[in-house]
């Protein structure tokens, strides 16, 4: 990480995971958060959302915040323009190499529950026979087939283990497929398959260029492992209290929870 911003502005972009970060844990923004965020941007700097979420689950919530700006959805894999409601950008999981990966891992571990967020800025998400779906208003297709999640391009794929915590599972899946795919940790029973390279840090820096905004120039906020990339690509890292540990080791600075507006903690500081 650099030393700090070049610009007279504290910095130039402002980039937010969003669950556990952004969102409280109700799914929604506080008042005082959007406040916050709205003091940074009359100041001139860019709100950029920053999501382990593909573009079908992000879009209602951008629409909700009547946010207009761009969104990287997907772990880095999709560009979306949430003002044009238009998908910039999207990077695609080779379903060979995919397989081959979740065949290594099984070989290792066992049977796996799988789910899959197929491409597309309607995509669904299919989810296998035994996976934990998350309690929510997030749409998702149950399969019975497990093939099914090979028959049309994908994002991402996600693995749980009727054992394994998720640490364990991301570890063992990094140690055999991890010349094959990329392997992250996005929340509680959330550990994805992802192409190869791919990363929140390669698709901010696409829409910061996008922006004109450097990474020098970016201070990010995040609480999960699948944020280490996007804090090692901006100048200043702040982990929410709530964050996994892996994070917070790699963190500039830590603020308050995501229920205690961590974020408008550290943007008041910065920008009144």
């Amino acid at each position: 990480m650099s030393d700090g911003p070049s610009s007279p502005l504290p910095y130039r972009l402002v980039a937010t995971d969003l669950d556990g970060t952004l969102l409280r844990s109700d799914d929604t923004v506080s008042e005082r958060t959007r406040a916050a965020l709205k003091l940074a941007t009359a100041a001139g700097a860019a709100h950029i959302v920053v999501t382990g979420r593909t573009v079908a689950w992000t879009k209602h919530i951008l629409d909700s915040l009547d946010y207009r700006g761009l969104a990287v959805c997907g772990q880095g894999a999709q560009v979306y323009h949430a003002g044009e409601h238009r998908l910039l950008t999207s990077v695609t999981l080779d379903r060979q190499l995919a397989g081959l990966a979740l065949a290594k891992i099984e070989a290792e571990v066992g049977p796996l529950f799988l789910a899959a967020s197929r491409d597309g800025m309607d995509g669904d998400v299919l989810v296998g026979p035994g996976y934990r779906v998350q309690e929510g208003p997030l749409p998702a297709v149950p399969i019975t087939d497990p093939g099914e999640i090979w028959s049309a391009p994908l994002n991402k794929l996600y693995l749980q283990h009727p054992e394994l915590d998720d640490d364990a599972l991301a570890e063992v899946a990094r140690t055999v497929a991890g010349g094959l795919v990329g392997v992250t940790m996005a929340g509680s029973g959330i550990v994805e398959l992802l192409p190869l390279g791919l990363s929140k840090a390669t698709g901010l820096s696409l829409a910061a260029r996008r922006l004109g905004v450097k990474a020098a120039e970016t201070i990010a906020f995040g609480d999960m492992p699948n944020d280490v990339p996007m804090f090692g690509w901006a100048a200043h890292g702040v982990a929410m209290a709530n964050a996994h540990d892996e994070l917070k080791a790699v963190a500039d600075e830590m603020t308050a929870s995501h229920d205690e507006d961590g974020i408008a903690l550290v943007l008041e500081r910065l920008y009144r």
